[in-house]
């Protein structure tokens, strides 16, 4: 069962701004150039005090050590700093500022959330890029072979030589390494499987 506020959210209210918001006209949305991107995102980066790249066993060194605690359990910690002097003075941490901590790092939760969102969506962009130029590159050389076959398309020839030659290399593996073998001594048996005599 739902229960409206009448005073703070009227029906007819809340249906009149629904209505106003959908009728604003929204502004366009502008493409970015990836360098105005890149520029942008440095001076953000810039303007933040407490941006600290970690090696990724760093990363792993914090997380495993912060994970140790639920989330209800680090706040029911830090108001034991606030129920007696004695503990705030024993950690050297005023309550509040270990609040405002607890609040600054559920804030910048939201903040990485959307930059993981915004990477995520940007990497898939780019993919479909990528399998597009693929796609266009396969047609380009699919077309370009069947036209170099007619001498009037002579140009076309070096261009498909090149490509058929650079396919060849990229396809090609390198031979495993063989390990090598350890020598006997002369004179000594090699060693051999005995055979079961059934």
């Amino acid at each position: 069962m739902t229960v409206i506020d009448q005073n703070l959210n009227p029906p007819a209210a809340t249906a009149a701004t629904a209505a106003t918001a959908a009728d604003t006209p929204q502004p366009p949305v502008t493409n970015l150039d990836p360098e105005v991107v890149v520029e942008q995102l440095r001076t953000i980066r810039s303007q933040m005090a407490e941006v600290k790249p970690l090696t990724p066993p760093q990363k792993r060194a914090l997380r495993d050590g912060s994970r140790k605690e639920s989330d209800a359990v680090l706040a029911s910690s830090i108001n034991v700093i606030g129920a007696l002097d004695n503990v705030a003075q024993a950690i050297g941490q005023k309550p509040e500022d270990v609040r405002q901590l607890q609040t600054d790092w559920s804030r910048w939760t939201a903040v990485i959330d959307e930059l993981r969102g915004l990477l995520n969506g940007v990497e898939g962009a780019n993919l479909v890029r990528r399998q597009q130029l693929s796609l266009i590159a396969q047609q380009a050389f699919a077309i370009g072979t069947q036209l170099a076959r007619n001498p009037d398309n002579s140009v076309l020839v070096p261009h498909i030589q090149e490509l058929k030659r650079m396919k060849k290399a990229s396809g090609r593996k390198k031979k495993p390494a063989e390990t090598p073998q350890t020598p006997t001594p002369h004179g000594a048996p090699e060693p051999t499987t005995p055979k079961v005599v059934q």
